[in-house]
């Protein structure tokens, strides 16, 4: 099977492209790769760019390289850290991965030798001159603090580490009606629950698929969301809207260990498919815009702030730690804005 991959931008973000014949058991193999999206105007799958992918798919573009043999125990013994702290499956594979990156850039260098200037070059030479993002120079920022604070012996001083200037991006919300159109866009009632409760409890990806039948709670009329980001459980109010829906699915489905169950009983439901349920929906309302999952979430805290909701409620709604967090939505919040009249209509 003839088969080509190089890197790719695709709204900023450097992706791996795969190209290959059409053929049914490589893009099955393509779709089991975490993160691999469809492009349609590209005609194109692509995957996340990174460390193992690039040696997976053996980009021409980018030689594959190696940390050196100290520099893969490091990241080993940096793994083993992690993992002992109990930190997330997901923080320890960013983590890891960018740690990669950076001591594969310095292979040929001393690990208890890499210094502050060695940071700075890397971001030049490296980060800077493939026009990678910010948010990717921050993950590695926060990789290189974490793994040399655990070395005793390191040329490197964490307080003139300096992360990159955030950028002020404004959350991507949905009108009701707009939102209203994708709840109601499928007609397979688990399809419709999934994505419904996401919009009606703020719920992340994650939060919903982990969930539990024992974690509603129909005597209180709230969720218990267990372990969400920060390893921090909350609860989130259910409407009896949401509860008939919910009381409707599990009497039609009968879950057995996760609320939300995949082909295989006791299993929870994919990522990957909860995804595709949402990009089903959109075609069926011939919504256009690259809506993501994370948009419901985003929706559900600018309308209850349009509603009126305190801003500290809707910050322990989401389970943010800080109210800096939450204030984002007073930006994007169309209420008081809509009240401003534009100089233009007196002219």
């Amino acid at each position: 099977m003839n088969w080509k991959a190089q890197l790719i931008k695709l709204r900023g973000e450097s992706r791996i492209a795969v190209y290959f014949e059409k053929n049914q058991d490589w893009t099955e193999r393509i779709k089991q790769q975490e993160g691999s999206r469809w492009n349609q105007t590209l005609g194109v799958w692509h995957l996340p760019d990174t460390f193992d992918n690039r040696m997976l798919f053996q980009i021409a573009e980018a030689p594959i390289k190696l940390p050196s043999a100290e520099g893969i125990a490091e990241i080993e013994k940096f793994k083993c850290w992690l993992l002992s702290r109990r930190y997330s499956e997901s923080t320890i594979a960013s983590y890891t991965e960018a740690l990669k990156y950076f001591l594969t850039f310095y292979n040929d260098k001393a690990v208890a030798e890499i210094s502050n200037e060695d940071v700075i070059r890397y971001n030049n030479e490296y980060i800077l001159n493939n026009k990678l993002s910010g948010s990717f120079q921050n993950q590695i920022v926060n990789a290189i603090k974490l793994f040399f604070s655990t070395i005793r012996e390191t040329k490197i001083e964490m307080d003139k580490i300096h992360r990159p200037k955030r950028e002020k991006i404004l959350p991507n919300v949905l009108s009701k009606a707009e939102v209203k159109l994708i709840l109601n866009a499928h007609g397979n009632l688990k399809h419709k629950t999934m994505l419904s409760l996401i919009y009606a409890c703020g719920l992340r990806r994650s939060e919903l698929l982990h969930l539990k039948p024992t974690d509603i709670d129909s005597k209180r009329g709230i969720v218990l969301i267990r372990q969400g980001k920060g390893k921090k459980d909350r609860i989130a109010p259910l409407s009896d809207k949401i509860l008939t829906m919910l009381r409707d699915y599990y009497i039609a489905n009968k879950p057995l260990t996760y609320l939300f169950e995949g082909k295989i009983p006791g299993e929870p439901y994919s990522e990957y498919s909860l995804q595709s349920v949402l990009k089903q929906a959109l075609n069926k309302v011939g919504i256009t815009k690259p809506v993501t999952l994370h948009w419901l979430r985003h929706s559900f805290a600018t309308h209850l702030l349009e509603s009126g909701t305190d801003l500290r409620y809707i910050q322990e709604l989401l389970g943010h730690n800080s109210s800096k967090t939450t204030e984002i939505y007073t930006h994007v919040s169309t209420k008081s804005i809509q009240q401003i009249k534009s100089p233009f209509d007196d002219l």
